[in-house]
């Protein structure tokens, strides 16, 4: 199967989880796993949340950004991948001028 992110709409999530400003993603979502190019402006976040069932994988294509993962704060580069285990929290967050770009995956273990 083929995704064309291209040919998905880009929706702002106003605060989503409690962040700040506007996480805008193309997502796919199969019913069990959601698979998404997210966008973070300057200063904006995704907030605290824990993955109860799901994990997630992010890769970051451009931009730079602070994960914080179980308290610890990771900057993260292009180029630089990490992973939120099933039951662990975290956020994320723009901290440079550019758009912050990544690429996701949430797997649900739950199926």
């Amino acid at each position: 199967m083929i995704i064309e992110f291209d040919k998905i709409e880009e929706k702002a999530n106003e605060k989503f989880n409690g962040g700040e400003g506007y996480f805008n993603a193309r997502i796919f979502n199969d019913g069990v796993n959601k698979i998404l190019m997210g966008r973070l402006e300057k200063n904006n976040s995704i907030g605290l949340h824990t993955h109860t069932g799901t994990s997630e994988i992010i890769y970051v294509i451009s931009g730079r950004g602070i994960m914080t993962t179980d308290g610890k704060e990771e900057v993260l580069t292009a180029g630089m991948v990490t992973y939120c285990e099933m039951g662990h929290n975290h956020t994320f967050k723009n901290v440079d001028d550019e758009d912050l770009r990544f690429f996701a995956v949430v797997p649900n273990h739950n199926v």
